[in-house]
């Protein structure tokens, strides 16, 4: 059995992703750009693509086809999908440069706001007949100078353990294996949930296409998302995966980062434990 029969794919959620986007325009804000900078910019991103059609020959079919791909992706509603997987983690690596305390990853296209709070020990919410080995996410969110920062906020959500996302899949509840998790005095949290699956981006559509046309796989590893949060400090925003889990090695965007892979111990009821600690800096 091959591994797309055994792990569902994420496919029809590229249209959800932009709703959601656009639904968050003030989580996002505006960024405000003086004249010099967008000319800088978009001039530079300009030549770029010049450039490559300038050494790799490219023929007028190619630049059409290329236009109508990329009127299908706005057409499809998949530009923040193609921008999260294939774009944004060169964004976080540059912006990372200038950042102190745990290492950040893409925010990637599933973020929804407004989960249900929880309390500092708690578990997801999930469906009465949830599948997936049972996971425990613990730990304690810190300053750069180690104190515990009280009440900070662990806002967490992941797919389910056939690769789904509620909000972005019709048969999943909302709200489901998301929450905001409230870490106590000590800045310590519990989060109990299940172990997530990888699975495939969104194929169907125009990414899809382009991603079988380069002959490319379409696969993220398993992974956990979470910001991480506490007032006057720089929210953490990353992702948290699994050894020797299957694409941790050659994810389709690019996110891993050693510092970032959790190596869970069984426990003697079964479940898998992981200890996590969150670095924030001051804004």
């Amino acid at each position: 059995m091959t591994t797309a029969e055994v792990s569902p794919t994420a496919a029809g959620s590229g249209a959800n992703a932009t709703e959601a986007f656009r639904a968050s325009t003030a989580r996002h804000g505006s960024a405000e750009a003086s004249q010099e900078r967008v000319s800088t910019v978009v001039g530079a991103l300009l030549e770029a693509v010049h450039g490559v059609i300038r050494e790799h020959d490219v023929t007028y079919p190619e630049f059409q086809a290329a236009k109508a791909w990329l009127m299908a992706l706005g057409e499809g509603g998949e530009w923040p999908l193609f921008l999260d997987v294939f774009v944004e983690h060169e964004v976080e690596a540059v912006v990372a440069k200038a950042q102190q305390g745990t290492k950040g990853s893409i925010e990637g296209p599933y973020y929804l706001p407004d989960q249900v709070r929880l309390p500092s020990v708690a578990g997801l919410p999930a469906r009465p007949d949830e599948k997936g080995d049972r996971l425990v996410l613990a730990g304690q969110v810190r300053d750069l100078d180690g104190a515990p920062l009280a009440g900070a906020e662990v806002d967490i959500w992941h797919a389910d353990a056939d690769g789904y996302c509620s909000g972005f899949a019709p048969h999943i509840p909302d709200g489901n294996l998301r929450g905001v998790v409230i870490a106590d005095d000590e800045g310590r949290f519990e989060i109990s949930t299940v172990l997530p699956a990888p699975y495939q981006i969104p194929t169907d559509g125009p990414t899809g296409k382009l991603i079988t046309a380069a002959g490319w796989h379409p696969w993220r590893p398993a992974h956990l998302h979470l910001m991480v949060r506490a007032p006057g400090h720089r929210q953490v925003t990353t992702q948290l995966y699994f050894t020797g889990g299957e694409w941790v090695d050659d994810d389709v965007a690019q996110a891993t980062k050693d510092e970032l892979i959790l190596s869970p111990e069984k426990q003697a009821d079964g479940s898998l434990r992981s200890d996590y600690d969150f670095v924030l800096e001051r804004d």
